[in-house]
This record gives structure tokens, sequence and C-alpha cells, in this order.
């Protein structure tokens, strides 16, 4: 099993920046082929690097209403429970929850105000609720010189470059070594007998 390469990040990247580019495109950029680029990307796509395309917004353009930044200060051991609660919510842009019991949202208010957007949170274990108006707003996710990090379907130890991967029954699965991949395989194989 390969790691990431500069090829592959400069195409993460390249993908980052407008995920609709064309391969032929992001060829002449990282100077492969077309093809080439499209069987590295479905590598990337198989071992779960790249979970989709997504499309990307200007919610100003289609909501009205005001943004803001909603940081709201949770009791112990309710952060979840709020968490999942603003995270369902329609005017809700990005969500950051930090270690010190803080649900943090940035949300675009409609004329109902905070009240309206908070109406159906989880309210009872809010200590304090500040609102900060945004003047602007950009999420620009960042690649670095992050490592692939892919955990052994059988031990769920960290694959390294000399891991093994295998297509069984169909899906990908990626292993630390080959007895964990010989392991996998008896027990898929004893699950099979007995199904």
């Amino acid at each position: 099993m390969r790691e990431l390469d500069e090829t592959d990040r400069r195409i993460i990247r390249l993908l980052l920046e407008n995920a609709r580019r064309p391969y032929s495109e992001i060829a002449d950029h990282v100077d492969l082929s077309a093809p080439a680029v499209a069987d590295r990307i479905s590598r990337l796509e198989d071992l779960g690097v790249i979970e989709g395309f997504t499309l990307n917004l200007d919610s100003s353009m289609l909501r009205d209403g005001v943004e803001v930044l909603v940081d709201c200060s949770v009791s112990p051991g309710h952060t979840t429970a709020v968490a999942d609660s603003l995270g369902d919510l329609e005017r809700v842009e990005h969500q950051y929850v930090t270690a010190d019991a803080r649900v943090v949202v940035h949300a675009t208010l409609g004329p109902d105000g905070v009240d309206g957007l908070l109406e159906d949170v989880e309210t009872d274990h809010l200590r304090e609720i500040d609102v900060s108006l945004l003047s602007a707003a950009e999420w620009t996710p960042r690649l670095g010189e992050a490592q692939l990090a892919v955990d052994c379907d059988e031990c769920g130890n960290a694959v390294r470059s000399d891991g093994e991967s295998a297509v069984i029954d169909g899906t990908q699965y990626h292993f630390c070594c080959g007895s964990c991949l010989a392991n996998f395989e008896d027990r898929f194989e004893q699950f099979q007998k007995g199904a």
C-alpha cells in the first residue's frame, strides 16, 4: 500500500480549490495523463481519503439574513446533545465543538433572530450564549503535510506503506500486515460458510 506522495497532495489541493476541475486540467498541473489522474483519484476514494465531491454555496446569495458566529457555553456532559441539535439546523453553516464544553456555529439569522435560531435547540444546558456579527467568512481547508492514516481492518493498527490491501466480496479492505489479512480472510470464509 502506497503512502500519499507529493502528486497525490497536489491533486487533492487542486480538487479542494475546485472539485469540478476536469482531469485533463489537473493532469496539466501534475505532469500526468488524464487517465493517470483518474486512477489516482479513484485510489484516493477507495482509501477513503476522498469521501465525495461537495458543493460550496455562497449562502448570502441564497438566503436573506445576517451571518453570525454563535458561541454557546454548555454545562459539562451535555456538549454532544447541544452540538447534535445545533448541527441539525438548516441555518447552520459550520459547527465546532471545543474541549472546554463550547459549541460554536457559523449561522445565518432569519427575521426571528437568535431566539428563532435556537428555538428547537437543547437550551436547558446552555450556560452562556455570545453572538458576534460576521463581516466576512471563508472556509479554506488545508492539506499541509498530512500523512495517510488508514486503520487496519483486522487489528485497528495504522497501515503503513508496507501494508496490504485486498478486495473481498466487492469491498476493499486494508491491513497492516499479511497475518492480519490472512486472519480476516479466514474469519470471512467462516462467516460465509455459516451464513
